[in-house]
């Protein structure tokens, strides 16, 4: 076990706070895709220690947890509500809306706004509250005006179901649309040392001081091979490979939050640690060159 690993009580202090939906959180939160059963689909064989590794996660300091609807369909929720309700005042629990799952690997995108205000509903009720603080349109439908899914949004809003409003996987050119609709809270995309096509809403979100979300961080692949890129900056640090990349990420620029998921103890503990692990500005331009070969 690393150093890094051994100073629990610090763990999640190093990853710097953002705003968001009106709470400051630290910049390492939890993606909470993996609290459902085998395959993404279904319920878990036990959900306790998926209760026991949440409510470690928030005795680390991780104050932003990220669930949607569509996991399990539905399990993530629920076992957030049975871990962490009724809910400590400084954690973001933000759930999604915009997706359907019909068995493990099969989803679809339903923008629809009757289906969004559906979702929204039932996500209310799981997680046992009146009011989501932070809700993301999960994916944006291209067979639905994307100013309706918007529309129903901001509805969803004025009518104090939802707080602050969230977009996932979106253009700069979406955002910019959003914007004149409504205020933004959040973006987030998938990006990672070596999943960068989202590089240009990541510049717009930093320039436009927007917290960027990178969801499925440690999308890292073959450079964590034993005498890889990853591995050797690792093991000058006495680090592993997954806590490079986080490490990365949180260096890239001060509006990223990454959210990075499992159902094991064990590597929750050693995500959320990486927090404590500082970069040199020369092994940081190392992993900047890593894009061109992922």
């Amino acid at each position: 076990m690393s150093e890094v690993q051994r100073n629990e009580g610090l763990v999640n202090h190093g990853s710097g706070t953002i705003e968001i939906a009106g709470k400051r959180v630290h910049r390492l939160g939890f993606g909470a895709m993996r609290l459902i059963g085998p395959n993404l689909w279904g319920e878990p064989a036990d959900r306790r220690p998926l209760i026991e590794l949440l409510r470690r996660a928030v005795d680390l300091g991780v104050d932003f947890i990220d669930t949607a609807a569509v996991y399990g369909p539905h399990i993530s929720e629920e076992v957030i509500r049975e871990a962490l309700y009724p809910y400590p005042e400084h954690v973001l629990i933000t759930t999604k809306g915009g997706q359907v799952q019909w068995g493990p690997g099969s989803y679809a995108t339903v923008g629809r706004p009757e289906f969004l205000r559906q979702e929204c509903a039932l996500s209310l009720r799981r997680l046992g509250v009146e009011h989501i603080d932070l809700y993301q349109l999960h994916q944006v439908d291209p067979a639905v005006p994307f100013e309706e899914q918007i529309g129903v949004m901001k509805e969803l809003q004025e009518e104090g179901k939802i707080g602050a409003i969230g977009l996932n996987e979106v253009t700069v050119e979406q955002v910019v649309v959003a914007r004149e609709i409504i205020t933004v809270a959040s973006v987030q995309n998938q990006y990672s040392v070596t999943e960068r096509k989202h590089e240009d809403v990541l510049d717009y979100c930093t320039r436009e001081d927007l917290p960027f979300v990178s969801w499925f961080p440690l999308d890292f692949g073959a450079l964590a091979r034993v005498g890889g890129p990853l591995d050797g900056i690792a093991a000058q640090l006495a680090a592993t490979p997954a806590q490079v990349a986080l490490a990365w990420l949180l260096a890239r620029a001060e509006n990223m939050v990454a959210i990075p998921g499992t159902a094991s103890m064990a590597h929750m503990e050693e995500n959320v640690a990486a927090a404590g692990l500082r970069l040199s500005p020369e092994q940081v331009k190392e992993l900047d060159a890593l894009a061109a070969r992922a």
